[in-house]
């Protein structure tokens, strides 16, 4: 986990933004000794929310097979399955 001082965003912002790019892991920013802000590249982050969005997908989909709707074939669910880890591992939204 990377910590720093919200100062350090001011004066090195090209070490942060090269941290987050080399580890892919957020910066935690802190004020006065406090958590303020989280900062990443946007790679890590277009993955982080395509892998949120997938993650609600799989929800809603559990939440309809729980309340007995109907599936897809097993064909449909590889083609959408290999489509969205497509989408994670690019880390782009389609």
């Amino acid at each position: 986990m990377n910590i720093k001082p919200s100062a350090a965003i001011r004066k090195n912002y090209n070490a942060i933004s090269e941290l987050c790019k080399r580890t892919g892991e957020p910066v935690y920013l802190t004020k006065n000794g406090e958590g303020d802000l989280v900062v990443m590249d946007m790679a890590t982050y277009a993955r982080r929310e395509s892998m949120l969005r997938l993650r609600e997908n799989l929800l809603a989909a559990e939440e309809s097979r729980l309340q007995g709707k109907s599936g897809h074939s097993i064909d449909e669910v590889e083609t959408m399955m290999k489509a969205a880890v497509r989408e994670v591992l690019d880390g782009q939204r389609k």
